[in-house]
């Protein structure tokens, strides 16, 4: 039994030793490169203590989750009320044997996640001896995670956590496109999606899991139940949230809306959604027809998770200018953060009647663009069979797609990602444009890749690889017509950038801070409407992106960090991510800021900096392949300490090398793995950079393991 409270690896000073702060000088002659504030705050600190529930052997889960969200930690079994009541920084482990009476000493008789407690608590379970948790236990509890030994362990955990903790809200992110998308998979079994998963999601923003087509195998001679169990819904939602980075939409359909749950029992669907909430979707399709307590205490218990409202009307009366459509949506909204309400319809006419519809409730602020507003849901509604197609072309929230490589359609008119882009295209709402990849070839990596998601998308647009050429060569082509933005490699200075006068354009806050600019987007508001150009850097956003993968990201705030470039322009991305991580102290080797970036840094300036830093949580290098050996003494220094993780855990410091493509001396991130550190190569950064890019060009989600693939790299975490 582990009864020392363990605390997380930070980097401190040595008392009395006092490093000062370089000031810095503003030239006449020196560009003004922001006005912009730089990223302080970082993500907000979890307030509530974090309780652990394990099985007999498993403790090491807690030092997992400890290491993930950065804090120290305990198994000490009597400690749950002292710990809880004094510190909300604690990671308490409690054996599940021991946690109705653990519950009972801090005055509780049931957990909420309703209720304003002090702590969450978390049922943890193994399930690779083929188990599954106690119901008893799991109801007591606010939340549960199921996971195997398997090299995902430690990136789903992070992922559960930063969700169910409110680290990330996929939602804030995926409400503010123009345009969203999400794969209906109709397998039986999620391991017949896996091999085709990355290729399946290519312009989808989330995966629904149709638990209701799941087939669970029975034992010979059994009659096989038309209802999965929920120990089988659990293996399989645990599957396919190991496979992709995506969101995942937990949908029970009924049988009179073409699933296969029986409607003579709510309380199954109760019991099932509520599961799902448990298990950190992030978002649960909720049937109207459900009764109205059913959906009240889904909506009073779905913590970070988002509610979708689903209605269906299969008979073809349907009639969106009724009195009952509005009805429906107003019934719909009480308790859902979006709605769904789609209909099988016999006429073309159908689709216009439901564009009106929409337009009445956008004016309302439930539908997309901008006159949406946060206080009412958002809406998505499409028509069903083949004179409805028409209207899932012009939804633009959560549209349902199917795609050629599933087993079946999940309703009667379903479109792919790619036959929705040519129908628009063909209306003219997705006019053919011409991007660019400005640079050496050799510096423009992401350019093929692009080419091969144009073609995956069915996008009408031609991307064409150009070198930079003389001054005032990008500004003529930004003026062309056609123009659909730009992937520039290396970056532009943002003074530049925002300096061009025909055409006018627009830096993006981080593009100013950092200095650089990586993209050029063209943002439109109606269609046909004016185009802005805005500058954006999408580099920082792939950084962070890579540091979130393995720690939620309050873990870094507070936490010092070193980094090591030749000059503050290759740092510059780097130290935006991590000043939006809200990370403490920043210890610079090889370069000194002198830009917006550069308060609080504070150099090394010989050996005797170094040895009076005790331990970093996070180092960066941004040196130029040549110059990559002179990492290695550091990282050897910073040897990680303390208790050891279980092999599928990594160990609490983070490196990420973002030397560039050359001839490099040494092996960083080898020397890194063999000193303890948590390693990320150019790779990983590059991929995230180029899922980000492609956001900001055509406004399509492309998913990380596919740019993975399809750039000859299989990621294996």
């Amino acid at each position: 039994m582990q009864t020392a409270i363990h605390q997380p690896m930070a980097m401190t000073l040595v008392a009395d030793t006092t490093i000062t702060t370089p000031t810095t000088s503003t030239t006449a002659s020196s560009p003004r490169v922001s006005s912009q504030p730089v990223p302080q705050d970082g993500p907000a600190e979890v307030e509530q203590a974090v309780v652990i529930v394990y099985g007999p052997g498993q403790d090491a889960i807690v030092h997992v989750v400890a290491e993930v969200l950065g804090r120290p930690w305990t198994t000490e079994k009597t400690s749950l009320a002292t710990h809880v009541r004094g510190s909300s920084a604690m990671v308490v482990g409690v054996l599940g044997a021991d946690l109705a009476h653990s519950l009972d000493a801090c005055g509780d008789e049931a957990v909420s996640l309703s209720s304003p407690t002090p702590r969450i608590v978390i049922n943890t379970h193994c399930v690779d001896d083929g188990s599954f948790p106690d119901e008893t236990l799991t109801e007591r509890c606010d939340y549960e995670f199921l996971y195997s030994h398997s090299p995902f362990l430690r990136r789903d955990l992070t992922r559960f956590l930063a969700l169910v903790l409110g680290q990330t809200r996929p939602h804030e992110d995926l409400r503010t496109k123009t345009r969203t998308n999400f794969i209906s998979t109709t397998f039986l079994d999620v391991h017949a999606a896996l091999p085709n998963l990355d290729i399946l999601s290519v312009g989808s923003d989330a995966v629904e899991i149709r638990v209701d087509l799941l087939v669970e195998p029975s034992p010979p001679g059994a009659v096989p139940s038309s209802v999965p169990s929920l120990r089988y819904v659990g293996r399989q939602l645990m599957l396919l949230r190991q496979h992709t980075e995506l969101p995942i939409i937990f949908t029970t359909r009924c049988t009179r809306e073409n699933g296969k749950f029986p409607m003579d029992d709510p309380a199954l669907f109760y019991r099932y959604l509520r599961r799902a909430i448990q298990w950190g979707c992030e978002y649960i399709d909720v049937e109207l027809w459900l009764p109205e307590a059913i959906r009240r205490r889904l909506a009073e218990q779905k913590g970070h998770s988002v509610i979708m409202s689903a209605f269906h009307d299969f008979s073809g009366q349907w009639r969106w200018t009724s009195a009952e459509a509005a009805r429906i949506f107003a019934e719909s909204a009480r308790y859902a953060d979006i709605v769904k309400m789609i209909a099988m319809v016999d006429t073309i006419e159908a689709n216009y009647e439901l564009e009106y519809f929409r337009s009445t409730v956008t004016r309302g602020g439930g539908g997309g663009g901008g006159g949406r507003n946060d206080a009412t849901p958002l809406l998505s509604a499409v028509n069903m069979g083949q004179l409805g197609q028409l209207s899932r072309a012009l939804n633009t929230v959560f549209s349902p797609i199917t795609h050629p490589l599933l087993p079946m359609i999940a309703a009667p008119g379903q479109l792919t990602a790619a036959e929705i882009n040519e129908a628009m295209h063909i209306m003219g709402a997705l006019p053919k444009r011409d991007l660019y990849a400005i640079g050496p070839s050799r510096a423009t990596p992401q350019s093929m890749f692009m080419e091969k998601c144009f073609n995956e998308l069915s996008l009408p647009h031609t991307l064409t690889s150009i070198d930079r050429g003389p001054p005032g060569s990008i500004e003529s082509l930004l003026r062309q017509p056609r123009f659909g933005g730009a992937a520039v490699h290396p970056p532009l200075a943002s003074a530049t950038v925002a300096a061009w006068t025909c055409p006018a354009t627009i830096v993006s806050e981080a593009a100013r801070a950092i200095g650089l600019v990586d993209t050029i987007a063209v943002v439109r508001g109606e269609p046909g409407g004016r185009a802005t150009l805005v500058g954006e850097n999408a580099s920082w956003k792939g950084i962070r992106a890579t540091l979130t993968r393995d720690y939620v990201p309050s873990a870094y705030r507070g936490r010092a960090a070193i980094i090591l470039a030749g000059s503050e322009s290759e740092a510059s991305a780097a130290l935006y991510a991590l000043r939006s991580l809200g990370v403490g102290a920043i210890y610079t080797v090889g370069f000194r800021a002198c830009g917006p970036l550069a308060a609080g840094l504070e150099p090394f300036t010989s050996l005797q900096s170094v040895q009076r830093v005790e331990q970093p949580f996070v180092m960066v290098s941004a040196l130029p392949p040549e110059k990559s050996l002179l990492v290695q003494p550091l990282l050897r220094h910073y040897r990680t300490t303390g208790r050891t993780s279980p092999a599928a855990a990594t160990c609490g410091k983070v490196y990420l090398d973002l030397t560039g493509a050359g001839a490099r001396k040494g092996d960083p991130v080898g020397v890194a793995v063999g000193a303890g550190w948590t390693a990320y190569g150019i790779e990983e950064v590059t991929a995230w950079t180029t899922v980000e890019t492609l956001r900001l060009l055509v406004g399509q989600n492309v998913p990380f393991d596919f740019v993975r693939m399809a750039s000859g790299r299989i990621y294996l975490p």
